[in-house]
């Protein structure tokens, strides 16, 4: 019993230094927004996949997933997938690659990363709050910054939709006070500047699509084992039962 206690104490330790990074992140950055990344709801996964595509695919691959399996889990017909979603390749059993050629790259400072466990690595608030929170910076080679992840390479390539946005004057104050900006809405620490072609309710729920996707994108097989662990659960407790009822049954003439 005293080696079980002194593991257990061992593997707490290991994963408290494993979220260490995350916690210093969160320290040193914006709070990030809370998102509850559902990759079951499958038209949310839908048009997440349509999005990545329009916005996304030109300069980040989902090397580790294949068009075949996207359609399959997200029940997009092969048609469908061949004439709207497949812009690099015209097999479905090819992984998801960049369009862009690999030493364009050289164009943000580095090749954009793959995004086929971004999500998972990073958590879905991350990537949700950073997607809101690109704002104007004249000092910045692509004339924009994101407090998620200072000194991002990254264009806000969804400036057209969700229009420009600057920090607000007050958010410094609020920052000291612990207030902290993150979101493309009032209070978040940003003023808009010019309005894109959505509300900022529209493109709140088009980036929790996309991440919606990305979230399938990093595990795609997450639905089938949440499926599988409650099955198994739910069998354990049947068995519970049942093993109970026959001790009883054993037992009965003892007692």
């Amino acid at each position: 019993m005293t080696r079980l206690i002194t593991r257990l104490a061992q593997v707490s330790a290991l994963a408290a230094v494993a979220l260490l990074p995350q916690a210093v992140n969160a320290n040193t950055g914006v709070a990030l927004q809370h998102f509850s990344a559902n990759s079951g709801n499958l038209p949310s996964a839908q048009r997440g996949a349509r999005n990545f595509m329009a916005y996304c695919s030109g300069c980040h691959s989902l090397k580790y997933l294949r068009y075949e399996r996207m359609g399959a889990d997200l029940k997009i017909p092969a048609d469908v997938l061949k004439q709207n979603l497949m812009f690099t390749s015209d097999k479905l059993g090819d992984q998801i690659k960049i369009a862009m050629p690999a030493a364009s790259g050289d164009w943000f400072g580095r090749v954009p990363p793959d995004l086929s466990l971004e999500t998972r690595a990073r958590g879905a608030d991350w990537v949700y709050t950073y997607l809101l929170s690109f704002y104007l910076d004249d000092t910045r080679p692509t004339g924009v910054n994101n407090p998620v992840l200072p000194g991002a390479s990254m264009p806000h390539v969804l400036w057209e939709l969700q229009g420009w946005q600057k920090k607000a004057e007050h958010a410094a104050e609020g920052a000291k006070e612990g207030e902290h900006g993150g979101g493309h809405h009032e209070g978040s620490g940003f003023e808009q500047v010019t309005k894109g072609s959505l509300t900022p309710a529209e493109y709140q729920a088009f980036v929790g699509d996309l991440v919606n996707f990305l979230d399938y994108a990093s595990e795609p097989g997450k639905q089938a084992r949440i499926s599988t662990g409650l099955k198994v659960m739910l069998y354990l407790f049947v068995l519970l039962g049942l093993t109970y009822l026959l001790k009883k049954e054993f037992w009965r003439d003892i007692h």
